[in-house]
């Protein structure tokens, strides 16, 4: 999901305080089996031993619940005033990502038209909640032509790490990795708040999940995610770095 700026909603003091807090690396190679908790989740490069009967496809996870034909269409704006069209559908099937049954996630953004990028995403819940991220597929384009496919990985290949979408149960203060193929995929995230406010086309979302997401890829990049009850991401804003906010215009039916 990407982000933006000129947020309509100050964030509030303790989560600006906590946008001084440098978001977890590391390079751990311990080794963690399925975090049977939400707080024991993987940070840096640690390795994990998934098993797949700890997973499933209903996802629940209270932040982006998901099933097939749920459908969010996003509006992206950058300082430049280009606008892109992001459009995210979770698929009618589902595909084994390092032996684990997972959800697959179509994103396609396109600008006046024309496809800038096209990415599938894989997705699975484990037995504690947690919303799992397994892999995506991404190309970019210009000109009509594939220009990279930078940023691709899946679980379990080429020393490629699953990492957590979603935590089960978030708190201030909460770390962990979302990513991990060296030079390649290296999210993190921080959870700052689970008590804000965002206003975006499709209404005001009261009691929405803030995080703050970094990778060591982009030193200068920071993302603020917010995501509603219910709902799932409706607000990305970028305070440093791209300078783009992208806001939720049209949200799943029911």
């Amino acid at each position: 999901m990407r982000v933006a700026t000129d947020c309509r909603r100050a964030v509030t003091l303790a989560a600006l305080g906590a946008l001084l807090l440098t978001a977890c690396g590391g390079g751990s190679s311990a080794g963690i089996t399925d975090a049977g908790s939400s707080t024991d989740l993987p940070q840096g490069s640690d390795t994990v031993k998934l098993d797949p009967a700890n997973f499933t496809v209903q996802v629940t996870n209270k932040y982006w619940p998901m099933k097939p034909g749920d459908r969010w269409v996003y509006e992206e704006s950058d300082q430049n005033g280009t606008v892109t069209h992001d459009e995210v559908s979770v698929l009618d099937r589902t595909e084994k990502i390092g032996g684990i049954e997972a959800v697959v996630v179509h994103d396609l953004a396109t600008q006046n038209g024309v496809t800038v990028e096209d990415t599938t995403d894989w997705y699975a819940q484990d037995s504690a909640g947690n919303l799992w991220y397994l892999g995506e597929q991404t190309a970019e384009y210009a000109n009509g032509q594939v220009s990279s496919t930078e940023g691709s990985w899946r679980y379990g290949e080429d020393g490629a790490q699953a990492g957590i979408a979603l935590p089960a149960k978030p708190g201030a203060g909460l770390e962990y990795r979302q990513e991990y193929l060296e030079g390649e995929a290296e999210d993190q995230a921080i959870v700052l708040s689970t008590t804000e406010q965002a206003q975006t086309p499709t209404g005001i979302y009261t009691d929405a999940l803030l995080t703050r997401d970094t990778t060591p890829l982009e030193p200068d990049l920071v993302e603020l995610k917010w995501y509603a009850p219910g709902v799932g991401p409706v607000l990305t804003l970028t305070p440093s770095g791209e300078r783009t906010r992208e806001e939720l215009v049209q949200a799943p039916a029911g």
